[in-house]
Protein backbone atom coordinates (compact mmCIF):
# COMPACT_ATOMS: atom_id res chain seq x y z
CA UNK A 1 0.00 0.00 0.00
CA UNK A 2 2.46 2.68 0.49
CA UNK A 3 4.69 1.96 -2.59
CA UNK A 4 1.41 2.34 -4.09
CA UNK A 5 0.36 5.69 -2.38
CA UNK A 6 4.22 6.77 -3.55
CA UNK A 7 3.43 5.95 -7.19
CA UNK A 8 0.40 7.77 -7.20
CA UNK A 9 2.14 11.22 -5.37
CA UNK A 10 4.72 11.10 -7.87
CA UNK A 11 2.32 10.35 -10.61
CA UNK A 12 0.35 13.36 -9.47
CA UNK A 13 2.90 15.95 -9.97
CA UNK A 14 4.20 14.46 -13.48
CA UNK A 15 1.13 14.97 -15.33
CA UNK A 16 0.47 18.42 -14.28
CA UNK A 17 0.76 20.30 -17.73
CA UNK A 18 -0.84 23.40 -17.65
CA UNK A 19 0.46 26.95 -17.18
CA UNK A 20 -2.50 28.67 -14.42
CA UNK A 21 -5.81 28.96 -15.73
CA UNK A 22 -6.04 32.89 -15.31
CA UNK A 23 -3.45 33.33 -17.78
CA UNK A 24 -3.95 35.45 -20.47
CA UNK A 25 -4.35 33.22 -23.64
CA UNK A 26 -2.44 34.81 -26.81
CA UNK A 27 -5.04 34.52 -29.36
CA UNK A 28 -5.87 36.45 -32.43
CA UNK A 29 -7.78 39.42 -30.42
CA UNK A 30 -5.15 39.70 -27.93
CA UNK A 31 -2.27 39.79 -30.06
CA UNK A 32 -4.41 42.38 -32.84
CA UNK A 33 -4.50 44.52 -29.62
CA UNK A 34 -1.04 44.78 -29.04
CA UNK A 35 -0.65 45.22 -32.65
CA UNK A 36 -2.63 48.35 -32.87
CA UNK A 37 -0.67 49.88 -29.61
CA UNK A 38 2.74 49.42 -31.26
CA UNK A 39 1.79 50.40 -34.27
CA UNK A 40 -0.33 53.73 -32.12
CA UNK A 41 2.77 54.69 -30.13
CA UNK A 42 5.86 53.92 -32.47
CA UNK A 43 7.91 56.94 -33.62
CA UNK A 44 8.46 55.44 -36.99
CA UNK A 45 4.80 55.07 -38.00
CA UNK A 46 3.46 58.41 -37.07
CA UNK A 47 6.60 59.65 -39.08
CA UNK A 48 5.35 57.12 -42.17
CA UNK A 49 1.96 58.77 -41.68
CA UNK A 50 3.79 62.57 -41.85
CA UNK A 51 5.18 61.34 -45.31
CA UNK A 52 1.94 60.25 -46.70
CA UNK A 53 0.14 63.48 -45.94
CA UNK A 54 3.41 65.20 -47.50
CA UNK A 55 2.53 63.87 -50.75
CA UNK A 56 -1.15 64.66 -50.10
CA UNK A 57 -0.14 68.01 -50.41
CA UNK A 58 2.69 67.33 -53.57
CA UNK A 59 -0.45 66.91 -55.15
CA UNK A 60 -2.84 70.04 -54.39
CA UNK A 61 0.89 71.64 -55.44
CA UNK A 62 0.80 70.71 -59.11
CA UNK A 63 -0.55 73.70 -60.86
CA UNK A 64 -2.16 73.80 -64.52
CA UNK A 65 -1.55 77.44 -64.87
CA UNK A 66 1.87 79.52 -63.95
CA UNK A 67 2.34 82.49 -62.35
CA UNK A 68 1.43 85.65 -64.83
CA UNK A 69 4.36 88.18 -65.52
CA UNK A 70 4.01 92.33 -65.30
CA UNK A 71 6.37 94.49 -66.14
CA UNK A 72 7.00 98.49 -65.90
CA UNK A 73 9.34 100.20 -67.81
CA UNK A 74 10.35 104.08 -68.16
CA UNK A 75 11.84 105.91 -70.58
CA UNK A 76 14.13 108.25 -70.54
CA UNK A 77 14.61 110.37 -73.53
CA UNK A 78 13.81 113.90 -75.03
CA UNK A 79 10.66 115.85 -73.50
CA UNK A 80 9.34 115.33 -77.48
CA UNK A 81 9.89 112.09 -77.68
CA UNK A 82 8.74 110.63 -74.68
CA UNK A 83 5.57 113.37 -75.23
CA UNK A 84 5.28 110.77 -78.50
CA UNK A 85 5.95 107.75 -77.79
CA UNK A 86 5.18 107.61 -74.21
CA UNK A 87 7.23 107.13 -71.48
CA UNK A 88 5.73 104.65 -69.52
CA UNK A 89 5.36 101.03 -70.65
CA UNK A 90 3.16 98.37 -68.41
CA UNK A 91 3.47 94.85 -69.64
CA UNK A 92 1.38 91.97 -68.56
CA UNK A 93 2.06 87.99 -69.75
CA UNK A 94 0.58 85.10 -69.24
CA UNK A 95 1.85 81.29 -70.53
CA UNK A 96 -1.12 78.80 -71.77
CA UNK A 97 -1.35 75.67 -69.37
CA UNK A 98 -0.14 72.66 -71.52
CA UNK A 99 -3.00 70.57 -70.00
CA UNK A 100 -1.00 67.03 -70.62
CA UNK A 101 2.15 68.05 -68.76
CA UNK A 102 -0.61 68.97 -65.80
CA UNK A 103 -1.80 65.63 -66.02
CA UNK A 104 1.26 63.41 -66.32
CA UNK A 105 2.42 65.73 -63.10
CA UNK A 106 -0.51 64.88 -61.42
CA UNK A 107 -0.02 61.29 -61.93
CA UNK A 108 2.76 61.13 -60.17
CA UNK A 109 2.02 62.97 -58.00
CA UNK A 110 -0.76 60.55 -56.73
CA UNK A 111 1.18 57.73 -57.64
CA UNK A 112 4.08 58.75 -55.12
CA UNK A 113 1.17 59.43 -52.37
CA UNK A 114 -0.21 56.12 -52.83
CA UNK A 115 3.33 54.66 -52.66
CA UNK A 116 3.57 56.29 -49.57
CA UNK A 117 0.68 54.85 -48.00
CA UNK A 118 1.59 51.63 -48.74
CA UNK A 119 4.46 51.98 -46.77
CA UNK A 120 3.09 53.56 -44.05
CA UNK A 121 0.97 50.32 -44.11
CA UNK A 122 4.25 48.27 -44.14
CA UNK A 123 5.45 50.14 -41.27
CA UNK A 124 2.26 49.80 -39.28
CA UNK A 125 2.56 46.15 -39.87
CA UNK A 126 6.45 45.56 -39.14
CA UNK A 127 6.06 47.54 -35.90
CA UNK A 128 3.20 45.43 -34.54
CA UNK A 129 4.19 42.29 -36.13
CA UNK A 130 7.56 42.63 -33.93
CA UNK A 131 5.24 43.62 -30.72
CA UNK A 132 3.41 40.74 -31.62
CA UNK A 133 6.56 38.54 -31.77
CA UNK A 134 7.89 40.11 -28.00
CA UNK A 135 4.40 38.78 -26.69
CA UNK A 136 5.06 35.34 -27.72
CA UNK A 137 8.01 34.75 -26.39
CA UNK A 138 6.72 36.16 -22.84
CA UNK A 139 4.42 33.93 -23.58
CA UNK A 140 6.65 30.94 -24.22
CA UNK A 141 8.70 31.98 -21.15
CA UNK A 142 5.85 31.83 -18.73
CA UNK A 143 4.92 28.74 -20.00
CA UNK A 144 8.87 27.55 -19.47
CA UNK A 145 8.83 28.67 -15.72
CA UNK A 146 5.66 27.33 -15.47
CA UNK A 147 6.83 24.01 -16.75
CA UNK A 148 9.89 24.03 -15.11
CA UNK A 149 8.46 24.85 -11.53
CA UNK A 150 6.33 21.37 -12.26
CA UNK A 151 10.10 19.80 -12.68
CA UNK A 152 11.19 21.07 -9.47
CA UNK A 153 7.92 19.84 -7.77
CA UNK A 154 8.09 16.65 -9.03
CA UNK A 155 12.36 16.47 -8.31
CA UNK A 156 10.97 16.99 -4.14
CA UNK A 157 8.21 14.77 -4.30
CA UNK A 158 10.77 12.48 -5.55
CA UNK A 159 13.46 13.64 -2.62
CA UNK A 160 11.22 12.54 -0.10
CA UNK A 161 10.20 9.57 -1.12
CA UNK A 162 13.75 8.71 -1.40
CA UNK A 163 14.09 10.04 1.71
CA UNK A 164 11.34 7.42 3.20
CA UNK A 165 12.81 4.94 1.12
CA UNK A 166 16.79 5.41 2.59
CA UNK A 167 15.48 5.07 5.86
CA UNK A 168 14.26 1.24 5.30
CA UNK A 169 16.60 -1.20 6.54
CA UNK A 170 19.30 -1.84 3.66
CA UNK A 171 18.49 1.58 1.82
CA UNK A 172 21.40 4.00 0.88
CA UNK A 173 21.43 7.60 0.76
CA UNK A 174 22.99 8.49 -2.78
CA UNK A 175 19.65 8.42 -4.49
CA UNK A 176 18.39 11.41 -2.06
CA UNK A 177 22.06 12.97 -2.55
CA UNK A 178 21.83 12.82 -6.35
CA UNK A 179 18.09 13.81 -6.14
CA UNK A 180 19.34 17.42 -4.47
CA UNK A 181 21.59 17.60 -6.83
CA UNK A 182 19.69 17.67 -9.23
CA UNK A 183 17.20 20.03 -7.30
CA UNK A 184 19.67 23.00 -6.74
CA UNK A 185 20.81 22.52 -10.84
CA UNK A 186 16.74 23.09 -11.59
CA UNK A 187 16.55 25.37 -9.25
CA UNK A 188 18.99 27.71 -10.98
CA UNK A 189 17.52 27.25 -14.38
CA UNK A 190 14.20 28.29 -13.36
CA UNK A 191 15.93 31.40 -12.05
CA UNK A 192 17.88 31.99 -14.79
CA UNK A 193 14.40 31.73 -16.61
CA UNK A 194 12.51 34.00 -14.44
CA UNK A 195 15.23 36.76 -14.89
CA UNK A 196 15.03 36.28 -19.03
CA UNK A 197 11.26 36.80 -18.69
CA UNK A 198 12.04 40.02 -16.96
CA UNK A 199 14.26 40.88 -20.12
CA UNK A 200 11.13 39.87 -22.45
CA UNK A 201 8.62 41.78 -20.10
CA UNK A 202 11.15 45.49 -20.49
CA UNK A 203 11.14 44.67 -24.74
CA UNK A 204 7.91 44.17 -24.75
CA UNK A 205 7.20 47.30 -23.20
CA UNK A 206 9.86 48.87 -25.45
CA UNK A 207 8.03 48.10 -28.30
CA UNK A 208 5.13 49.18 -26.94
CA UNK A 209 6.11 52.34 -25.12
CA UNK A 210 5.05 51.88 -22.20
CA UNK A 211 7.89 52.39 -19.21
CA UNK A 212 10.38 49.47 -19.07
CA UNK A 213 9.15 48.42 -16.09
CA UNK A 214 5.04 48.09 -16.07
CA UNK A 215 4.40 44.52 -14.83
CA UNK A 216 2.71 41.96 -17.00
CA UNK A 217 0.21 39.51 -16.37
CA UNK A 218 1.07 35.86 -17.17
CA UNK A 219 0.56 34.90 -20.58
CA UNK A 220 -0.59 32.09 -22.28
CA UNK A 221 0.01 30.32 -25.94
CA UNK A 222 -2.93 28.39 -27.27
CA UNK A 223 -3.26 24.84 -26.39
CA UNK A 224 -3.54 23.50 -30.04
CA UNK A 225 -1.70 24.84 -32.97
CA UNK A 226 -4.22 27.23 -35.17
CA UNK A 227 -5.01 26.39 -38.54
CA UNK A 228 -2.01 27.58 -41.61
CA UNK A 229 -3.11 28.98 -44.50
CA UNK A 230 -1.57 27.44 -48.07
CA UNK A 231 1.34 29.01 -49.24
CA UNK A 232 0.42 28.73 -52.98
CA UNK A 233 -2.68 30.55 -52.55
CA UNK A 234 -0.82 33.48 -50.12
CA UNK A 235 1.34 34.05 -52.86
CA UNK A 236 -1.64 34.73 -55.03
CA UNK A 237 -2.26 37.18 -52.93
CA UNK A 238 0.97 39.22 -53.39
CA UNK A 239 0.33 41.61 -55.69
CA UNK A 240 -3.40 43.33 -54.22
CA UNK A 241 -1.59 42.68 -50.49
CA UNK A 242 1.80 42.97 -50.09
CA UNK A 243 2.11 46.64 -48.79
CA UNK A 244 5.78 46.75 -50.01
CA UNK A 245 5.06 45.30 -53.65
CA UNK A 246 2.19 47.69 -54.08
CA UNK A 247 4.34 50.17 -53.04
CA UNK A 248 7.09 49.21 -55.51
CA UNK A 249 3.73 49.35 -58.36
CA UNK A 250 3.15 52.83 -57.80
CA UNK A 251 6.63 53.74 -57.70
CA UNK A 252 6.52 52.39 -61.18
CA UNK A 253 3.48 53.99 -62.32
CA UNK A 254 5.42 57.57 -60.89
CA UNK A 255 7.61 56.54 -63.76
CA UNK A 256 5.39 55.81 -66.50
CA UNK A 257 4.05 59.03 -65.45
CA UNK A 258 7.58 60.63 -65.90
CA UNK A 259 7.77 59.29 -69.10
CA UNK A 260 4.82 61.46 -70.35
CA UNK A 261 6.34 64.28 -68.21
CA UNK A 262 9.21 63.72 -70.67
CA UNK A 263 7.29 63.20 -73.82
CA UNK A 264 5.41 66.56 -72.99
CA UNK A 265 7.71 69.09 -71.87
CA UNK A 266 9.08 68.92 -75.67
CA UNK A 267 5.95 70.35 -76.64
CA UNK A 268 6.08 74.38 -77.54
CA UNK A 269 5.07 76.45 -74.86
CA UNK A 270 2.65 79.08 -75.85
CA UNK A 271 2.07 82.60 -74.09
CA UNK A 272 0.12 86.06 -74.64
CA UNK A 273 1.76 89.30 -73.97
CA UNK A 274 -0.19 92.74 -73.58
CA UNK A 275 1.76 95.86 -73.51
CA UNK A 276 0.69 99.58 -73.18
CA UNK A 277 2.58 102.97 -73.31
CA UNK A 278 1.32 105.90 -71.42
CA UNK A 279 2.37 109.14 -71.50
CA UNK A 280 3.57 110.46 -67.62
CA UNK A 281 1.85 113.39 -68.53
CA UNK A 282 -1.80 111.23 -68.44
CA UNK A 283 -2.28 110.83 -71.99
CA UNK A 284 -2.35 106.99 -73.29
CA UNK A 285 -0.76 106.45 -76.44
CA UNK A 286 -0.67 103.05 -77.97
CA UNK A 287 -1.39 99.04 -77.23
CA UNK A 288 0.18 96.11 -78.12
CA UNK A 289 -0.84 92.31 -77.71
CA UNK A 290 1.46 89.58 -78.94
CA UNK A 291 1.65 86.11 -78.61
CA UNK A 292 5.16 84.20 -78.08
CA UNK A 293 6.36 80.06 -78.69
CA UNK A 294 8.94 78.49 -77.69
CA UNK A 295 11.13 76.35 -80.52
CA UNK A 296 11.89 73.17 -78.77
CA UNK A 297 13.09 71.75 -81.65
CA UNK A 298 16.85 73.50 -81.30
CA UNK A 299 16.81 71.00 -77.97
CA UNK A 300 15.47 68.15 -79.66
CA UNK A 301 18.49 65.82 -78.88
CA UNK A 302 18.09 66.72 -75.13
CA UNK A 303 14.54 66.09 -74.82
CA UNK A 304 14.66 62.73 -76.97
CA UNK A 305 17.55 61.54 -74.24
CA UNK A 306 15.14 63.00 -71.31
CA UNK A 307 12.34 60.73 -73.15
CA UNK A 308 14.77 57.59 -73.33
CA UNK A 309 15.86 58.06 -69.91
CA UNK A 310 12.45 58.20 -68.71
CA UNK A 311 11.32 55.16 -70.71
CA UNK A 312 14.30 52.91 -69.56
CA UNK A 313 13.69 53.90 -65.72
CA UNK A 314 10.05 52.50 -66.40
CA UNK A 315 11.20 49.17 -67.63
CA UNK A 316 13.66 49.33 -64.64
CA UNK A 317 10.67 49.89 -61.85
CA UNK A 318 8.39 47.47 -63.75
CA UNK A 319 11.47 44.42 -63.03
CA UNK A 320 12.03 45.96 -59.64
CA UNK A 321 8.12 45.09 -58.93
CA UNK A 322 8.75 41.82 -60.76
CA UNK A 323 11.61 41.24 -58.30
CA UNK A 324 10.26 42.53 -55.28
CA UNK A 325 7.10 39.71 -55.92
CA UNK A 326 9.46 36.95 -56.27
CA UNK A 327 11.56 37.78 -53.04
CA UNK A 328 8.12 38.07 -51.21
CA UNK A 329 7.02 34.82 -52.71
CA UNK A 330 9.52 33.20 -51.38
CA UNK A 331 9.34 34.31 -47.64
CA UNK A 332 5.79 33.32 -47.91
CA UNK A 333 6.77 29.65 -48.97
CA UNK A 334 9.12 29.46 -46.08
CA UNK A 335 6.98 31.19 -43.55
CA UNK A 336 3.73 29.15 -44.50
CA UNK A 337 6.10 26.05 -44.26
CA UNK A 338 7.78 26.97 -41.17
CA UNK A 339 4.11 27.48 -40.09
CA UNK A 340 2.93 24.09 -40.97
CA UNK A 341 6.31 22.41 -40.25
CA UNK A 342 5.88 23.66 -36.40
CA UNK A 343 2.41 22.89 -35.98
CA UNK A 344 2.27 19.54 -36.86
CA UNK A 345 5.31 18.79 -34.37
CA UNK A 346 3.13 20.45 -31.85
CA UNK A 347 0.91 18.12 -32.55
CA UNK A 348 3.21 15.65 -32.31
CA UNK A 349 4.71 16.48 -29.27
CA UNK A 350 1.15 17.31 -27.69
CA UNK A 351 -0.07 13.86 -28.65
CA UNK A 352 1.45 11.02 -29.56
CA UNK A 353 5.06 11.57 -28.58
CA UNK A 354 4.11 12.93 -25.62
CA UNK A 355 1.76 9.94 -24.50
CA UNK A 356 4.08 7.30 -25.28
CA UNK A 357 7.01 9.56 -23.41
CA UNK A 358 4.43 9.59 -20.41
CA UNK A 359 4.02 6.25 -20.65
CA UNK A 360 7.22 5.30 -20.60
CA UNK A 361 7.70 7.62 -17.74
CA UNK A 362 5.05 5.87 -15.61
CA UNK A 363 6.85 2.61 -16.02
CA UNK A 364 10.23 3.55 -15.16
CA UNK A 365 8.86 5.55 -12.12
CA UNK A 366 6.64 1.78 -11.11
CA UNK A 367 9.94 0.01 -11.64
CA UNK A 368 12.07 2.34 -9.71
CA UNK A 369 9.06 2.49 -6.26
CA UNK A 370 10.07 -1.54 -6.84
CA UNK A 371 13.61 -1.27 -7.04
CA UNK A 372 13.64 -2.41 -10.60
CA UNK A 373 15.13 0.33 -11.92
CA UNK A 374 17.87 2.99 -10.84
CA UNK A 375 17.45 6.69 -9.93
CA UNK A 376 19.72 7.56 -12.99
CA UNK A 377 16.65 5.48 -15.19
CA UNK A 378 14.32 7.59 -13.11
CA UNK A 379 16.17 11.01 -13.78
CA UNK A 380 16.46 9.80 -17.55
CA UNK A 381 12.90 9.54 -18.19
CA UNK A 382 11.49 12.43 -15.96
CA UNK A 383 14.22 14.81 -18.36
CA UNK A 384 12.51 13.60 -21.44
CA UNK A 385 9.07 14.21 -20.74
CA UNK A 386 10.19 17.79 -19.61
CA UNK A 387 11.87 17.89 -23.24
CA UNK A 388 8.75 16.58 -24.64
CA UNK A 389 5.97 19.19 -22.89
CA UNK A 390 8.50 22.10 -22.98
CA UNK A 391 9.53 21.56 -26.76
CA UNK A 392 5.99 21.13 -28.05
CA UNK A 393 4.92 24.61 -26.05
CA UNK A 394 8.01 25.81 -28.43
CA UNK A 395 6.49 24.92 -31.47
CA UNK A 396 3.19 26.61 -30.91
CA UNK A 397 5.37 29.77 -30.34
CA UNK A 398 7.33 29.19 -33.43
CA UNK A 399 4.08 28.85 -35.42
CA UNK A 400 3.04 31.88 -34.16
CA UNK A 401 6.07 33.66 -34.94
CA UNK A 402 6.02 32.29 -38.59
CA UNK A 403 2.57 32.92 -38.77
CA UNK A 404 2.78 36.37 -38.08
CA UNK A 405 5.69 37.36 -40.40
CA UNK A 406 2.98 35.67 -42.68
CA UNK A 407 0.44 38.33 -41.98
CA UNK A 408 3.22 40.92 -42.39
CA UNK A 409 3.81 39.45 -45.93
CA UNK A 410 0.19 38.76 -47.02
CA UNK A 411 -1.98 40.79 -44.88
CA UNK A 412 -5.32 40.74 -44.14
CA UNK A 413 -7.56 43.46 -43.39
CA UNK A 414 -7.99 43.47 -39.21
Amino acid sequence: MKRSYLLTALLAVTITTLPAVNANILDESYLASLRKEAAHTHPATAAAALRATAAGHDIRAVRLWDDPMVGLSIMSAEVAMRRDDGDIQVMVEQVFPRRGLYAANRGKAEAMRRAEVENSRSSNLEIGAAAAKNAIELALADETIAIQADQIKWIEATAENASQRAANPGGSAIETLRLESELARESQILESAKRTRDSLARALNLSLGRPLESPWPTLRLPDSPPPVPVGTAEIARISRSNPKVRAMIETANAASAETRIADRERQPEVSVGVEANLYSGGDYRSTMVGVKMTLPWFNEPSYTARTKAAQTREQAASLDVKTMHREVAAQVLASSNEAANAAAQARAYGGDVYNRTLDASKSVEAAWINSRATITDLLEAQRMLFSIRLEQRRFIAMQQAALEELHTLVPTRR
